[in-house]
């Protein structure tokens, strides 16, 4: 009985570390699994490498091809000629791509034998592209980004390769519309191309949290959402919002008896976005004075609403506004091309009409009396 024990002990201490060998080895499968499973959602991962559009030019080097080599530009059919072949369709492709599609071209064509061609690509000029932009933005239609002077453009074809636009990417294009306005859902956002729609959340730029700046190509549509209401925390200059707007002014009070004495221009005046209406209201010199009657004066805003045509008319009493407006709909935000005015009291237009009529009244007596 105790061999048979021992064997017995034996077997199980051989089955146990066998099991245990088992799971590390499972365990390692797992991982590796897993492992592999994430660098295959990484690779799949959007790439933020741009795509060519027409106007864009690149180099093409071939060691052993100097008939191909040169410098080419994307037609406005999205290809690019190379002699002896066909036109090859680049639009929407990336560097990477376009290397590989005219090393199998060559090969395909028997210009070259696999094992003896090298094909390097490389960037030499972005061009400035054309984009459609709509919804929650303050000027919706078509936006051309990237754009360059003559002499920028010049300079670049000076250089062997490499050109850096940042502004071929959805912030520019953004920005190029007006930016988004207070409702604008930039969570949301959708970038169409091609049939295509990839969604974008843009919030990290308000946030601080990590932002995917989509590259963009000729003929990208862009939509911004629109939400129910007014969202106050990007209401504030960012690389989507506009960094300031103008509002026009208009002072005709006591204090200050014309724009030109209030140094109110009649092309208006600059203000950061985020601004509210009293802060124009103070700009434009409606609050404060020496009189007490300037007390009771009228502050109003006029804005047209750019989808309807629309105009509205908010007035308020300057007093009131200055001391007690902590909400948005007693002291909104300004908006661009809002104009802002001042009126008087009625204290102190019934002051100005005596003073117009004593003058009137007085004013041949005191001629009279001046000529004795």
């Amino acid at each position: 009985m105790d061999k048979q024990d021992e064997i017995k002990s034996t077997v199980k201490t051989s089955i146990v570390a066998m099991v245990k060998i088992s799971q590390k080895k499972l365990g390692f499968c797992l991982i590796l699994a897993f492992s592999v499973l994430a660098i295959g959602i990484f690779e799949t991962k959007p790439s933020l490498a741009l795509p060519l559009s027409p106007g864009d030019r690149i180099r093409l080097l071939i060691p052993e091809g100097e008939l191909f080599n040169g410098v080419y530009e994307v037609n406005l059919d999205g290809s690019i000629q190379i002699p002896y072949l066909e036109p090859l369709p680049v639009k929407g492709l990336e560097i990477s791509e376009v290397k590989q599609k005219i090393y199998r071209t060559l090969i395909d064509r028997k210009y070259f034998q696999p094992q003896f061609l090298i094909v390097n690509v490389s960037i030499l000029q972005w061009a400035a592209i054309q984009v459609n932009v709509a919804g929650a933005i303050f000027q919706s239609g078509r936006v051309s980004i990237n754009n360059r002077t003559a002499e920028e453009r010049n300079l670049q074809q000076s250089q062997t390769s490499g050109d850096s636009p940042p502004d071929r990417f959805l912030t520019a294009a953004l920005r190029g519309a007006g930016g988004v306005t207070p409702r604008a859902n930039i969570k949301e956002i959708r970038v169409i191309r091609a049939g295509l729609e990839q969604v974008v959340d843009l919030s990290g730029i308000f946030t601080g949290a990590e932002v995917e700046d989509v590259p963009l190509i000729a003929g990208d549509r862009v939509v911004v959402p629109e939400l129910p209401q007014q969202q106050n925390w990007i209401v504030r200059p960012s690389q989507i919002t506009p960094p300031g707007i103008r509002v026009f002014l208009s002072n005709l009070t006591i204090p200050a008896t014309s724009n030109a004495s209030s140094s109110n221009k009649s092309d208006g005046a600059s203000f950061p976005y985020g601004a509210r209406f009293s802060q124009a209201v103070v700009s434009a010199n409606c609050v404060g004075g020496t009189s007490p009657t300037n007390a009771s004066r009228r502050a109003v805003l006029v804005r047209t609403d750019r989808q309807t045509g629309e105009t509205k008319v908010f007035s308020r009493d300057v007093e009131t506004l200055i001391r007690d407006s902590n909400d948005d709909t007693n002291n909104p935000f300004l908006m661009p091309e809002d104009g802002v005015g001042c009126y008087d009291s009625a204290v102190s237009d019934v002051r100005d009409v005596v003073k117009i009529i004593t003058d009137i009244l007085f004013t041949p007596f005191n001629l009279i009396f001046r000529g004795n």
